[in-house]
Parts: structure tokens; C-alpha cells; sequence
């Protein structure tokens, strides 16, 4: 018996190590070889859904963020949602992020908002640093999230463990 529990061991130590090595980075938290397709960007106009799309493949790429188009294979899609609203005086961008993973559901929220200068309190006055710090803060979240989706948990081996009858 006690032969079964060591091979048992071994085996768990060994499975554990093959997938650390055929994964890479994947022991690592890096968001790297988990690919998120940009589906879309609801609440501001063309112009300035494509400048964002811009700073968010920038402040993708920064954080290994591996980012791809809506046609693309990916586990993950995200669809995002900007809207503006004026608070004490103060205008300010919001944003939404939804992640959702292959069977259509959502994985994640992300939001936020921060405080911008519009020219004429309309979305479609924002300018590329404000739209830079929005990308780069929405993908600090999303590598975040992604970094905790790969993490691999795996299982305790303990001398309790009941025996396995082999046929």
C-alpha cells in the first residue's frame, strides 16, 4: 500500500511539473498566450472609438496583454462601454469593461471613471492623454484578470488519502 501512495505522489509531482514547463509563463502570472478579442466600444463616436482602440493596443502590448480582433479564435471577449457625466461640476469619462469567456459569459466587470476636461462636456471633445490614462488603466485591470485566470491550482497530496483498488 504504502508503494500505491508513493507512485501516487510521484505521479501528482510529475503531472504538476509537466505542466509548469508546457505552459511557460503560466506559473509566472503573466497575462501572455491568453488571447481577449476586442468585440466593441459602445458610447463615443467612431473617431474616437478607433483612437481608443489605438491606446488600448499600446497599453496592451506594455502588459504582454495579448489583444485581438473580433474574428479572431480568443478565450476571452470583452465589450466595452464609455459614457460621460458631470459630478459636482466636475465632468467625467466612466467607463465599463465586460469580459466575457468561450461560452458567452460574463467572466468579469471592469469599471471606472476620471475626471476630464471636454470642451464641450461631449465625449467626442476627449483628447489622447485622457484617452491613453483610461487604455492604460483599463489594461492594468484587465492583465490583472487575466494574470489571475491562469494561475493553476493544484491539489495537496496527503498521507490520508484513501487507497486507489487497482483492477
Amino acid at each position: 500500500m504504502a508503494g500505491t501512495r508513493r507512485w501516487g505522489r510521484m505521479a501528482a509531482i510529475a503531472l504538476t511539473a509537466a505542466l509548469g514547463a508546457c505552459q511557460g509563463s503560466l506559473m509566472g502570472g503573466s497575462p501572455e498566450g491568453v488571447p481577449v478579442a476586442l468585440e466593441s466600444i459602445d458610447g463615443a463616436p467612431a473617431p474616437v472609438q478607433t483612437a481608443l482602440i489605438d491606446e488600448l493596443a499600446t497599453a496592451a502590448s506594455d502588459r504582454k496583454v495579448e489583444l485581438v480582433g473580433s474574428s479572431t479564435e480568443a478565450r476571452y471577449r470583452m465589450r466595452g462601454y464609455l459614457s460621460t457625466a458631470v459630478e459636482d461640476g466636475e465632468t467625467k469619462v466612466s467607463y465599463v469593461w465586460d469580459v466575457f469567456d468561450a461560452h458567452k459569459r460574463r467572466a468579469k466587470r471592469l469599471a471606472g471613471s476620471r475626471p476630464v476636461a471636454l470642451a464641450s462636456g461631449s465625449i467626442s471633445t476627449i483628447d489622447k492623454e485622457a484617452l491613453a490614462k483610461l487604455a492604460r488603466d483599463s489594461m492594468d485591470e484587465i492583465a490583472e484578470f487575466l494574470s489571475d485566470s491562469k494561475s493553476i491550482q493544484t491539489a495537496d497530496i496527503s498521507d490520508s488519502e484513501p487507497d486507489v483498488a487497482l483492477q
